[in-house]
């Protein structure tokens, strides 16, 4: 597939498709975003972004450089984005549930010389020596800061930022096929690799799934569970939504559940996006005999990021009166690529190919193996990334020509329907998020009383995934609640909260082959 399907001319900047088409379509009063009490119109979104887009070109930024992007889920989140690519710039939007050491590598690696970032995660910066980072020269304050500045850098609050900002400006002359925007996908090893997105990935997500399976209109409203910095809340909670000129709900807040049901009643959004793991917790939040919120303005509710087992499905169903529509994607695909349908849904699978994309399931040597039978998941899609900023070789063995390889196991019934049965590697995806377990088990290695440690996955009694630590103490000490709480504070030291595992199970050797490499199947 290529965009021909859609065409866009060689020069296309993403912010005329997303941002400036609407005020010409006559739809400059009507709210683009809704976030807690504050409404943004498509005009007033238009006016930040080309302030934005104008204030980062006084700051010196140039076309293609990367503005880092550490936002919570605001309109300032949109303004920023669409600003960076209007302007000719990367927009490189990143996890807001880091480590210092983390933002260290991203800022690094990304060579940004202007860090935009919401107030509350301004600490997260604080704490990394000044001297570490190489490229960094100037932040941008999203908020009120109790410390504003950070010494060895220019800092600056957003709102004086683009105070004097001019509220016009035109798109870069940027062609289709220019980087637009990074997504971090993690490796293996824990070490994030850059997606490198281009200016017509989103279009392409957004005709092939937003248009083409959930027909969405003008009249929808969005809500993401999923935040804004993952490449499918990204498309979910705004992208999409300003594809077509309708409203974004934005929640800068954790998706507690309360939260969630609070926010479905009160802005009553028609299209809901969440985690299988978002929908369990939905769910045991309530008494089984508790009146369920009202959840009749939705129309259809999507889940991403993990599998998501049969049993929540007819649960929620029976609950709520909605059916889930279970998909696919990647960050490297950016969204969706297999689906399921309204109307034509089955429990427990993925879904079917989206038209005008193709997957095959394939065995060790790349051929096509017969219906039913388990292989690696490979996909066609013209929104793939290009490649993995300064990553040649981890590039070459994801992209191979047109296709790319999911790192995924799939096996295909014979009504064309897509089933999960676990990752090529050991990559663990939790609540949407993928863990390495490599990254883990090194950081308990770390601790004095550990003598072996193996993370695996193990299914919940909703059937979700949860990580578990197996580990082998040293001085044959025993294992008891205390020292795993210990071993749960040591790595939330260490890691973000999402990688902690959810229990530690500990035994006096962990099976092995006879040539000594862990077995993790019999862990799980």
């Amino acid at each position: 597939m290529t965009t021909s399907a859609f065409p866009l001319p060689d020069e296309f900047n993403a912010a005329s498709y997303f941002i400036d088409r609407h005020i010409n379509e006559g739809r400059g009063e009507k709210i683009a975003i809704e976030c807690e009490e504050r409404r943004v119109t498509y005009r007033q979104l238009l006016e930040a972004v080309n302030k934005v887009g104008n204030a980062l070109t006084g700051a010196g930024v140039r076309i293609e450089e990367r503005v880092f992007l550490l936002l919570l889920d605001t309109p300032e989140f949109a303004a920023c984005f669409f600003g960076a690519i209007k302007m000719g710039a990367v927009a490189v939007p990143v996890n807001t549930l880091l480590k210092p050491a983390d933002y260290e590598f991203l800022l690094n690696n990304s060579r940004a010389r202007v860090a935009i970032v919401s107030a509350s995660l301004l600490p997260q910066l604080h704490a990394i020596p000044s001297e570490k980072l190489l490229y960094l020269q100037k932040i941008i304050i999203v908020g009120e800061s109790e410390r504003p500045g950070m010494p060895g850098f220019q800092a600056q609050s957003f709102d004086s930022w683009i105070g004097n900002a001019s509220a016009s400006l035109e798109c870069a002359r940027t062609s289709k096929d220019d980087a637009a925007l990074w997504l971090f996908s993690s490796g293996s090893t824990g070490r994030p690799k850059g997606c490198v997105h281009l200016q017509h990935d989103m279009v392409v997500c957004t005709e092939r799934y937003a248009r083409g399976i959930l027909n969405v209109t003008e009249s929808d409203r969005f809500f993401s569970v999923a935040k804004l910095f993952f490449a499918y809340g990204l498309g979910n909670g705004l992208y999409f939504s300003l594809a077509v000129g309708a409203t974004s709900i934005l929640l800068p807040g954790p998706p507690k559940p309360q939260t969630v049901f609070d926010v479905v009643e009160r802005y009553r959004p028609t299209l809901f996006f969440s985690v299988p793991s978002n929908y369990a917790k939905l769910l045991a939040h309530l008494a089984d005999n508790a009146p369920a919120p009202d959840f009749s303005s939705v129309r259809h509710a999507v889940s991403a990021g993990e599998c998501l087992p049969a049993a929540i499905f007819h649960r929620f169903k029976e609950r709520f009166g909605v059916e889930i529509l279970d998909a696919i994607g990647s960050t490297e695909a950016l969204h969706m690529f297999i689906a399921n349908r309204p109307g034509a849904v089955k429990p427990g699978s993925s879904g079917t190919i989206i038209p005008g994309f193709e997957a095959r399931i394939v065995d060790e040597n790349s051929l096509s193996v017969a219906t039913g039978e388990m292989g690696d998941l490979i996909i066609k899609t013209d929104a793939a990334c290009a490649s993995y900023w300064n990553q040649h070789e981890r590039t070459k063995d994801t992209i191979s020509g047109q296709w790319l390889r999911t790192g995924d196991r799939y096996y295909q019934d014979s009504d064309g329907y897509f089933w999960y049965a676990g990752r090529s590697d050991d990559m663990l995806k939790v609540s949407g998020t993928w863990v390495s377990p490599v990254e883990v088990e090194n950081h308990l290695m770390e601790h004095p009383d550990v003598q072996e440690a193996a993370v695996v996955g193990r299914k919940d009694e909703d059937g979700l995934v949860k990580t578990v630590a197996c580990v082998v103490l040293r001085n044959e000490r025993l294992g008891s609640p205390d020292v795993a709480l210990e071993l749960q504070r040591f790595i939330l030291e260490r890691l973000p909260v999402f990688k902690r595992p959810h229990r530690i199970d500990f035994f006096s050797e962990l099976p092995k082959t006879a040539t000594g490499k862990l077995q993790r199947y019999k862990l799980r």
